[in-house]
């Protein structure tokens, strides 16, 4: 944490733009804390709202791009390389793309709230062939309430920042598991049904 401090007083908006990049790419960034301590130098008046969000928000849409594309290209010629041999055909390929149209676009903007669920999601959706408009909608919408969202408390926080951060860190992490086992849930159902069928 005192390196990250270090680097946002040094570089300011920079750092806040780079980290959120690697974080939102998978990186072990904390991105909430950040974006809380973001909000707090705003309290603080170390910092502009309107450049603290913009970087924010900037270095949140080109990670999730980037790790959307890194989806589309690596996943797609890891598929017609070797996807045969984890039993990957193109039939449950259009399933995947076919679920994101249907809900799992949805996780691009709710799964900004879930740790470890928004290191994933554009990567399956660059993976699933999701059309580009359609993920964009979808993940930066999410990606502005997320950053106002948390850059808002940290503001309202002020010196309590801390305290906050940890509190919406536990919080964040009752809903990855609250997710996760709903996801498991979800897939046991589906595959007791297509044996059924």
């Amino acid at each position: 944490m005192d390196f990250l401090l270090q680097w946002i007083a040094q570089y300011g908006y920079a750092a806040i733009f780079v980290l959120l990049v690697l974080g939102i790419v998978g990186l072990p960034v904390p991105d909430e804390w950040l974006l809380t301590f973001t909000g707090y130098l705003v309290y603080r008046k170390q910092l502009l709202l309107i450049p603290a969000a913009g970087s924010a928000l900037a270095g949140s849409v080109c990670g999730i791009t980037i790790s959307f594309l890194l989806g589309r290209w690596v996943g797609l010629h890891f598929l017609l390389k070797h996807g045969s041999r984890f039993h990957i055909t193109p039939e449950r390929v259009e399933l995947a793309h076919r679920w994101f149209q249907r809900i799992g676009r949805w996780t691009l903007a709710i799964g900004y709230f879930i740790p470890g669920v928004r290191h994933v999601t554009a990567y399956l959706a660059g993976f699933s062939e999701l059309e580009f408009p359609t993920f964009a909608v979808f993940a930066y919408s999410g990606a502005v309430i997320w950053c106002a969202t948390f850059i808002g408390f940290g503001y309202l926080a002020g010196e309590h920042w801390d305290e906050v951060s940890r509190k919406l860190d536990r919080a964040a992490f009752a809903a990855a598991a609250v997710a996760a086992i709903a996801g498991a849930a979800y897939f046991l159902w589906r595959r007791r049904r297509s044996r059924e069928s």
